[in-house]
């Protein structure tokens, strides 16, 4: 059997045209290869986080599900540019000599920023939840980091210089968010507790990072055209399986010993309700001994009462 006949063949049945329009600086097998190993990567995080969720109550689950969403959209956007799908032909800005990046047009994928569009805002939901943080700084916070994703997919689809402008709106929401995550995040999270608080710090500190490298990602990429597709998959893949996999490995483990009501969840499991249990089962919710009537709209106490029960309340000798 010959092996290279058996190998990646993405290329070949899904060639570099597009609704008959081909397109010049596009991956190779060898940028197809390396996306299909984030793939492969992604897809076994996700049932990693999932295999670990399943070992704890259901209501300590929140940030094993979250985290395992993250890497499940990016498993099905990485196989997508494996297989060399999802990506249109753009006219580029800057028409370089070197033969890896010449040419009238560039592959750009946008199933990436759907990719970013969906797992972005769950990453900082990680971060935000653990840090305490209330729901509608949440909300405003996940709104200006999806302003930030729009406006790199525009950028990335105008040929023209009015792309550096999209590419300003989304660096100033990007320090916004950088920002709350230095800042006003972080110091929440140090007020709950030093194990939140450093859990936060080496989570956050890493997107932090690796967050200030995307743009530079697309500045040399989509933006100024300035190295190959083959290595855009490399630092965009390089700079994904930091921020997702082991990111979310860290905060797992930083969550290990962090109950989910100390941060404001109070995620109420019905199954486990003793309540719940009782009444399925016709148990008497309480064990008291009352001599009269029952009460309206309360349960018995466990006290001895005498005479006539009153409404919501009882007289207790």
């Amino acid at each position: 059997m010959d092996f290279q006949k058996r190998s990646n063949q993405a290329l070949t049945v899904n060639p570099n045209t597009v609704n008959g329009k081909s397109v010049d600086i596009a991956i190779t097998t060898h940028g197809s290869d390396w996306y299909w190993a984030v793939c492969a990567v992604m897809a076994l995080a996700t049932f990693t986080f999932i295999g670990l969720a399943i070992m704890k109550p259901r209501s300590h689950r929140i940030f094993h599900y979250i985290t395992a969403a993250v890497t499940m959209v990016a498993a099905i956007a990485y196989f997508s540019m494996g297989s060399n799908l999802g990506w249109t032909p753009i006219d580029v800005e800057f028409q370089r000599s070197a033969s890896i990046v010449r040419g009238i047009n560039r592959e750009i994928f946008y199933v990436r920023y759907i990719d970013w569009f969906i797992t972005t805002p769950l990453l900082l939901m990680d971060l935000l939840l653990t840090a305490g943080m209330p729901w509608p700084t949440i909300l405003f916070v996940i709104l200006v980091d999806e302003v930030m994703i729009v406006t790199g997919l525009v950028g990335a689809l105008v040929r023209s210089s009015y792309k550096w402008g999209y590419f300003t709106f989304g660096c100033v929401a990007l320090l916004y968010i950088l920002w709350h995550l230095v800042w006003e995040s972080r110091r929440n999270a140090s007020l709950i507790g030093a194990d939140v608080g450093r859990a936060f710090l080496i989570c956050g500190s890493l997107t932090t990072i690796l967050w200030i490298c995307y743009p530079i990602a697309w500045g040399v990429c989509e933006g100024g055209n300035v190295i190959a597709p083959d290595s855009e998959a490399v630092f965009y893949g390089v700079l994904d399986l930091l921020a997702k996999p082991v990111f979310g490995a860290l905060l797992i483990w930083g969550h290990r010993g962090i109950d989910p009501s100390r941060l404001g969840l109070r995620i109420h499991d019905y199954a486990l309700d003793d309540a719940v249990r009782e009444s399925k089962h016709g148990a008497a919710p309480h064990d008291g001994v009352t001599n009269g009537h029952g009460t309206n709209g309360a349960a018995p106490h466990d006290d001895v009462t005498n005479g006539h029960g009153t409404n919501g309340a009882q007289t207790t000798v």
